[in-house]
This record gives C-alpha cells, sequence and structure tokens, in this order.
C-alpha cells in the first residue's frame, strides 16, 4: 500500500459567502498519479487552489507530509502564449518561489531550469518565443515551470485540455517519468482515458467527493 502524501478531513471551501466544496473526506498517495474526475463546477479546481494553499478552507484539515510547497500549473488558458518571452525564460520564473524575481539567477538555479526543461522534453525549444509553440509543446513549458520550484507535489488543473491524442500521451508520459522519481501528481481531467492511466482516483460531482479509485464504469458517467 502505498504512502499517503495528503490526507483530507471534513474540508470545506468556497468563494465568499458560495460554498463549493462540502466536506471532503479522501487522501492522496505518495509518488503517484491522482485524477480529479467530474464535470464542470463539480468543484476540481477549487480543490487543486486548496491543495496548493492558494485558497483557504473554510473548514476541516488538510495534512502533507512533505516538507516542500505545492506546485500549481494552471490551465493553458489562463497564462497568455503572447508573452515576449523565451521558452527558457519562462520556465526561469519557476525559480522566482525560491528566489524572488527580482534576484540574479545563480548557477544552481540554472541548472535546475536545465533539468526541469530535459524532464519535460523541451530542451530544443529553449530558445523559442512561447508565441511559436504548438499547445502540446506550450503545456509542456508550462509543467517545466512547476517542475523548476523543485516541490514533491505538483498539482495540474486540466493539463491535456484542447490537445491532439500525441501530445495528451506524452504529458501522462512525463506523469509516469515524474512519479518514478518520488513527485505526487494530481491532475483534474475530464479525459476517461487520461483518469484511467491514473494511479488513484478521486470522483468529484457537486463539490462533493463520491468516490476514491473509481472504476472505468463510474468515470464514464
Amino acid at each position: 500500500m502505498s504512502e499517503t502524501a495528503i490526507t483530507m478531513r471534513q474540508v470545506r471551501a468556497g468563494y465568499g459567502p458560495t460554498p463549493v466544496l462540502h466536506d471532503i473526506t479522501g487522501h492522496v498517495p505518495r509518488s503517484r498519479v491522482t485524477a480529479l474526475v467530474g464535470p464542470n463546477g463539480s468543484g476540481k479546481s477549487t480543490l487543486l487552489g486548496v491543495l496548493a494553499g492558494t485558497l483557504a478552507p473554510s473548514g476541516g484539515t488538510i495534512e502533507r507530509s512533505g516538507s516542500q510547497r505545492p506546485a500549481l500549473v494552471l490551465q493553458r488558458a489562463a497564462v497568455p502564449a503572447t508573452l515576449p518571452m523565451s521558452v527558457q525564460s519562462a520556465v526561469a520564473i519557476g525559480r522566482w518561489a525560491d528566489r524572488g524575481w527580482w534576484r540574479r539567477l545563480t548557477k544552481h538555479d540554472r541548472a535546475v531550469v536545465r533539468a526541469s526543461m530535459e524532464r519535460a522534453g523541451i530542451t530544443e525549444l529553449a530558445k523559442a518565443q512561447l508565441g511559436e509553440l504548438s499547445g502540446g509543446q506550450y503545456q509542456r513549458t508550462l509543467i517545466a515551470q512547476g517542475l523548476a520550484q523543485r516541490s514533491d507535489l505538483l498539482l495540474l488543473d486540466e493539463p491535456a485540455a484542447g490537445l491532439d491524442r500525441d501530445a495528451q500521451d506524452r504529458i501522462l508520459e512525463i506523469f509516469d517519468e515524474l512519479t518514478a522519481r518520488g513527485v505526487t501528481i494530481v491532475h483534474a481531467t475530464h479525459d476517461a482515458d487520461a483518469a484511467a492511466r491514473a494511479d488513484h482516483r478521486l470522483l468529484l460531482k457537486e463539490g462533493r467527493l463520491l468516490a476514491q479509485e473509481a472504476p472505468d464504469a463510474v468515470l464514464r458517467h
């Protein structure tokens, strides 16, 4: 049985007076891929925000066994691809969490950026502008940016949305490579195949957890 990276007990959260999550009790296994599955409005993005620490829960408790802060990778639509920036510079933003944006990158920082790009398979795109990238290349750039934070917990909001099947498969292959190296991954998805490939699944509906490790038949409803 896998060790637990995150334990949630009776977690509630929302925005202002509007509740979104209702008494979520579940867990996320360490060094595995967990898929958050559910229709739009089910609370997947809200739960990611709570796990990332960007949204404070209004009730319940969350326990993380890892010592490092989570790294959150947003949807491509939330990060403009029109920014006049190279891939390498975009990935280097991931080091700001440790360095601050006003400090020059150290030799160690640059090595982390290179390693993150290599793990995401975008080393050859280092000097390319964001606006020149395909959807899959841009998503891998965002993943590399998350990896550059050197966190043992990577949270992703619909990382394969809008990508063709080949690009989606490459993202899932990256997940497998990362978990083999000890990274815990939680990603929201609408895709039944991506959910089926996950090691663990949390099925949400209307802000409530319906099932953990749900069978494929349930995921397709």
